[in-house]
């Protein structure tokens, strides 16, 4: 690259690479405008904070009287962005960073096989095993299992109503029922619990509780995967928008909209976990995702003058994280929100204006971030 003069090109000497590097590396990019920078770090980190939070203590503080619709808007809203942001704002990156066409795309060993892909493969299967064994943990741990009718009543539409999704007991409505079920006596008859060996059903105290944890650890390891994906991302565009030149105007405010959008599908989602007795744990998720935008932009004007976003070294390593976010994000943006959500919920034509409003939604969410990629 040094040796390379653009105003004195060889055609049978120069390569590819010294071209195309030539167009795609750059310096330092930073121009001033110091104040607006240092703004965007309280700006955006309190926008993120607060759109995170708002579905969290929405459904905490019954006083807010916040309608079921807007629930349901902010939920289905937020999974079109993580689909959206899946695609447009990580998976095109990392192909602009590593990809066959790029800088690094045809240097050294990158020019030997398509590893953005691969990254991408690799970052959903793991994800896949990852999901695979939390589910499979936590069956054996509380001795359940899953509906064997589940693929049949989906392929066949049939879906037999005493079925649910796992194989626990309903609760007893009253002291009489127990007495009639089991011969229980009447104060067990305050929750059930599923019998690990036999599969059937142990009144005892404490089955409520472990109801709600085993659906709390089923859901909570495929959520930290997910806010796993978006900090990735998160951390990038901080850093970026910290040393940006000319493109700052631009992408400052389009990147309050982006992490408001996306902290929004995030607060949603979490609002729907049971987090039973870990009443702790979402408050320190939302601030992990409000406040790392802002600590990485804190740390890229730390380093506003000696950070090139655009080396080699910059793009290989965004590339890479883009790679493995983009795969994290595609697995469950499509199964952990969009099929178990619309198509394995035998619950989802009770209201078929309902499922309208949650598509119409998810739609508007995948639209408005993929809008956004145009700038950012």
């Amino acid at each position: 690259m040094p040796d390379f003069d653009p105003n004195n090109v060889n055609l049978t000497e120069v390569s590819q690479e010294d071209i195309v590097c030539w167009y795609a590396i750059s310096g330092n990019d930073y121009d001033g405008r110091l104040g607006a920078r240092v703004s965007s770090i309280f700006v955006i980190g309190f926008i993120s904070t607060a759109t995170t939070l708002f579905p969290v203590i929405a459904k905490r503080v019954p006083s807010w009287k916040i309608p079921f619709g807007v629930y349901l808007f902010a939920r289905y809203f937020g999974t079109g962005v993580i689909v959206a942001t899946a695609f447009i704002h990580l998976l095109d990156p990392s192909y602009s960073s590593i990809g066959p066409n790029s800088c690094i795309g045809i240097s050294g060993h990158w020019g030997d096989y398509s590893w953005c892909a691969a990254i991408v493969l690799s970052s959903m299967m793991m994800v896949f095993l990852l999901d695979l064994a939390a589910d499979v943990f936590v069956e054996w741990k509380y001795g359940v299992h899953r509906d064997e009718t589940a693929v049949d009543s989906f392929l066949t539409g049939y879906h037999d109503p005493t079925h649910g999704r796992d194989h626990v007991h309903r609760h007893p409505e009253n002291e009489e029922e127990a007495q009639k079920g089991e011969g229980t006596p009447p104060h067990a008859a305050a929750a059930a619990a599923v019998n690990s060996k036999e599969g059937t059903v142990d009144w005892r105290e404490d089955g409520e509780s472990i109801v709600a944890e085993r659906s709390f650890r089923q859901q909570i390891a495929a959520f930290l995967i997910l806010e796993f994906g978006v900090i990735f991302h998160s951390v990038i565009i901080g850093l970026n928008l910290g040393v940006v030149g000319d493109e700052f105007s631009t992408l400052y405010p389009v990147l309050v909209f982006h992490q408001s959008f996306e902290g929004l599908g995030i607060g949603a989602r979490m609002s729907a976990i049971p987090f039973g007795k870990h009443k702790w744990l979402p408050w320190i998720l939302c601030l992990a995702y409000g406040l790392t935008t802002p600590i990485s932009i804190a740390i890229g004007l730390g380093v506003r003058t000696s950070y090139a976003p655009n080396s080699k070294t910059a793009m290989i390593v965004q590339g890479v994280l883009d790679a493995i976010s983009a795969g994290i994000l595609i697995y469950t943006g499509l199964v952990e929100l969009l099929a178990r959500d619309f198509l394995f919920d035998p619950d989802r034509t009770k209201s078929r204006l309902r499922l309208l409003f949650m598509v119409v939604c998810m739609l508007f969410g995948a639209g408005i971030m993929a809008l956004l990629g145009k700038w950012a």
